[in-house]
């Protein structure tokens, strides 16, 4: 048995200088292959399920979905709950086997953001399990605007909730389909001086991979989100398996021809961290 809880994963990411990727899962299919990429690649993994995820599929129905294939890997998988916005939905997620509770206040002012996070690491911590907050916001790249993570309020945070992971706004957008942005390492040292806690890049899908590999090995960045890039390589393998063969009907023989395609993206994904 291999559930593992974020803190357990990135505590010695943090000790010895790599990464894990939090890769973002809408469906058996995806969650199957990040699976089997890990143990091809021998690394921990973080599945994770966003809001987009919960919208398709019951956190309970989730929960026994990451369950399973973590219970029967060959490494560790973290069963991460991905912006939870209400202190309800961390409860559900925490009764139905998640290992990990991000809950997501970023959009909220400072006081609350942290009163809020804080009642969620309590409740995650209880339970022998982990949470990861958010200070500062990371925008959207077809909406809202990023709003810079501010150093001292992210030692306000980390010291008032207590969080085992914290994500900071540094640069990083979402659902940003191509690599030609950047983190600002400036801003990041200037977090790490007053903090000690694992930080966490949402967005990682735009962050070029030299500097993934580059931060993972030499800051405190212990975990890289990963979703639209891979989302990209499901979509392209789903369109060619249909067209190749416009008789095929079956929809397992369809999702099966993107196994192949997806255990080798979310590999060079998990490679570019260590």
């Amino acid at each position: 048995m291999t559930v593992a809880t974020l803190a357990q994963v990135l505590q010695p990411a943090l000790r010895d200088g790599y990464a894990v990727a939090g890769l973002v899962t809408l469906g058996w299919e995806d969650m199957r292959a990040y699976v089997a990429a890990a143990e091809q690649e021998n690394v921990p993994v973080i599945l994770q399920a966003g809001p987009s995820c919960r919208e398709h599929t019951p956190l309970p129905i989730l929960g026994k979905m990451f369950l399973h294939l973590a219970e029967n890997a060959s490494v560790p998988v973290v069963a991460h709950l991905d912006h939870g916005y209400t202190f309800e939905e961390c409860q559900i997620a925490l009764d139905s086997g998640f290992t990990s509770l991000m809950f997501d206040g970023s959009r909220k002012p400072l006081a609350e953001n942290i009163e809020l996070t804080a009642a969620v690491a309590e409740l995650a911590h209880a339970a022998g399990i982990s949470c990861e907050g958010e200070i500062g916001f990371v925008g959207y790249s077809d909406g809202e605007q990023s709003n810079g993570t501010d150093p001292e309020e992210a030692a306000q945070f980390a010291r008032q909730t207590q969080v085992d992971a914290m994500a900071i706004s540094v640069g990083n957008v979402h659902l940003q389909q191509n690599r030609e942005g950047g983190l600002d390492e400036a801003r990041i040292a200037a977090i790490e001086a007053v903090t000690d806690v694992p930080l966490v890049i949402h967005g990682g899908s735009g962050v070029p991979t030299e500097q993934r590999t580059r931060l993972a090995q030499n800051s405190a960045i212990c975990k890289f989100n990963v979703g639209t890039e891979l989302r990209m390589v499901f979509g392209r393998s789903l369109r060619e398996a249909v067209n190749s063969d416009p008789e095929q009907f079956d929809r397992v023989k369809i999702l099966q021809q993107t196994h192949d395609p997806m255990v080798q993206a979310a590999g060079e994904v998990l490679q570019a961290l260590r």
